[in-house]
């Protein structure tokens, strides 16, 4: 068994798709419209669906917003640089909500950033990652 996928109701499927793969880098692996129930699934990942977990974006077309509730936390995704992470994450347009350093309690060097629907998606740096703003050459 494995996870196929996580699926995230949006609220505009186009810039959804630009956050997902203009800001995070993902590709858009395939996309459908469904008529006749007046929605349509995107389906985005770092990987195709075959070799690694995906993200299913599932746009109802009579609905323009979401309420997020408060049980979902957020997406992680494994980052070289957490700081670039964030400034090339700005650059694009994207909401950092936490900027990129040790979590609270520990050393493992987190940031948040936003959708353009409110999800988060922690950006987590590599163990093995070089902190270029400390390192000593």
């Amino acid at each position: 068994m494995r996870i196929l996928h996580t699926m995230l109701r949006v609220g505009n499927l186009e810039k959804s798709l630009n956050f997902y793969t203009q800001v995070l880098g993902m590709k858009l692996l395939r996309r459908k419209d469904y008529p006749d129930g007046e929605f349509t699934l995107a389906f985005v990942g770092y990987q195709d669906e075959a070799n690694g977990t995906v993200l299913e974006l599932t746009y109802n077309w009579d609905t323009a917003e979401y309420d997020l509730g408060d049980g979902f936390g957020h997406i992680a995704i494994e980052v070289d640089d957490a700081y670039r992470a964030c400034e090339d994450t700005k650059k694009l347009g994207g909401n950092v909500t936490r900027e990129a350093g040790p979590m609270n309690h520990g050393v493992t060097v987190i940031a948040f950033v936003e959708d353009p629907d409110g999800y988060k998606i922690e950006f987590i740096q590599k163990k093995n990652s070089v902190d270029h703003r400390t390192a000593v050459y």
